[in-house]
């Protein structure tokens, strides 16, 4: 099996979909094979408009995935191409390209002074392994609300990735911006602020929940982002999803807040 680095910027050129597409030039052609396993990359945020659409402002990963077809772009002149993205899986919480002081990747020497200008980088196993054992691929909180109806795509087995195929309810990023821009970055059950708390490392994190889990219809159906979904912290989706058979509605999970504390 083979490993890569696919990087996804606040402002591209290239044709991508979180989750569904990648769009890259022929060079990169080499690495990203049908069966390769991917992990999502941002480098250090340039904009701040941006910060509600990012887990953190600085260098991280944010996800894993594989590559399913790849197809030539034939309205492209230069010879692009796109990959189709399977299996996606994002962390609930960034994990930081550098840390310690030190690069998570294993940089060349020989590109020690443009390593990072490669959108798309191989990397080995070992390096594989670093990244992903500092997720948390077996948490339940997805910032997109991921968790419900499905297991996990990929998961952790004495010490290697396991691939796991399940029943996946795919889901639009485009809503959780949206959900975001109406809510805001509050937690709407208990009132927490990631920013506020934690300053710049907490900017732009939230978790992003469907008030009727996709796994309860019986196919394609239209979301609301302002009616349908709503903004909580990690501790409050986990709450609400404690049971289950069971999802709380956020009246039920305010009703307990309020109950807790008049106790």
């Amino acid at each position: 099996m083979s490993y890569a680095i696919i990087t996804e910027n606040d402002i591209s050129q290239w044709k991508d979909s979180t989750g569904r597409q990648y769009h890259f030039p022929k060079r990169y052609l080499k690495y990203l094979t049908k069966g390769t396993v991917v992990i999502y990359y941002k480098g250090l945020m340039k904009d701040r408009s941006f910060a509600s659409k990012r887990m953190t402002a600085l260098a991280h990963y944010f996800g894993i995935a594989q590559i399913g077809d790849v197809k030539r772009d034939n309205d492209s002149d230069k010879n692009d191409y796109y990959a189709e993205i399977i299996n996606f899986k994002p962390f609930s919480s960034p994990v930081l390209a550098k840390q310690n002081g030190a690069f998570l990747e294993s940089i060349p020497s020989a590109k020690i002074k443009n390593y990072w200008r490669d959108g798309v980088r191989e990397i080995d196993k070992a390096t594989f392994d670093k990244i992903i054992s500092l997720s948390d691929l077996n948490d339940f909180n997805a910032t997109n609300d991921n968790a419900q109806g499905e297991l996990e795509s990929f998961s952790r087995l004495e010490g290697k990735s396991k691939l796991v195929y399940s029943t996946k309810y795919e889901r639009d990023n485009t809503l959780r911006e949206k959900a975001i821009e109406y809510h805001g970055l509050t937690c709407m059950g208990c009132g927490f602020n990631f920013e506020k708390v934690y300053g710049e490392w907490g900017a732009g994190f939230i978790h992003v929940h469907h008030t009727k889990p996709l796994s309860d219809g019986d196919g394609e159906r239209i979301v609301n982002a302002e009616t349908d979904m709503v903004v909580l912290c990690p501790n409050c989706h986990s709450m609400i999803h404690r049971r289950k058979n069971r999802t709380l509605s956020l009246d039920e999970l305010l009703l307990l807040l309020k109950t807790k504390s008049v106790n």
